[in-house]
């Protein structure tokens, strides 16, 4: 191996290694720069007739009620919300930070296909503010009642 060989290969090889490690700060950068949940409120007794209901029936009700809602997820009606989508549970009771629905609502569900409401429809569509996501999260946290 002549001495341009040599110098190729070891270019092709840093070339590799810093390759390798640029991807390793970008996919760092995306975990330490992902979107917390806003906490839960503190108020106490969160229904959802009293407190979750307008909000759902004003952000979620137009896709997710009747006869043939999205996922099969009813929001306009807590059996609904409990009973979950066709894919399964979307709430967690008592533990909201686990729940695809905060976490769909609050736009920090691993897939961005679950974020509610979707991009796509966002002018249509209001997105829950950090204070109705922080009530939902009051919610559920308080038994989903």
């Amino acid at each position: 191996m002549n001495q341009t060989d040599k110098t190729m290969k070891i270019q092709t090889q840093l070339t590799a290694v810093l390759f390798a490690l640029f991807a390793m700060a970008l996919t760092a950068s995306a975990q330490t720069t992902a979107k917390p949940l806003p906490p839960a409120a503190t108020k106490t007794g969160v229904t959802y007739v009293g407190d979750l209901k307008a909000i759902l029936d004003k952000s979620c009700a137009k896709c997710h009620s009747g006869d043939k809602p999205k996922a099969k997820l009813h929001l306009d009606t807590v059996d609904g919300i409990l009973k979950g989508s066709r894919n399964g549970k979307v709430v967690t009771v008592g533990d909201s930070a686990n729940s695809l629905l905060v976490q769909a609502a609050a736009h920090v569900a691993d897939d961005h296909d679950l974020w509610m409401p979707p991009a796509k429809d966002a002018a249509k569509y209001p997105a829950l503010t950090a204070d109705q996501i922080s009530l939902l999260r009051a919610w559920i946290d308080q038994g989903a009642k």
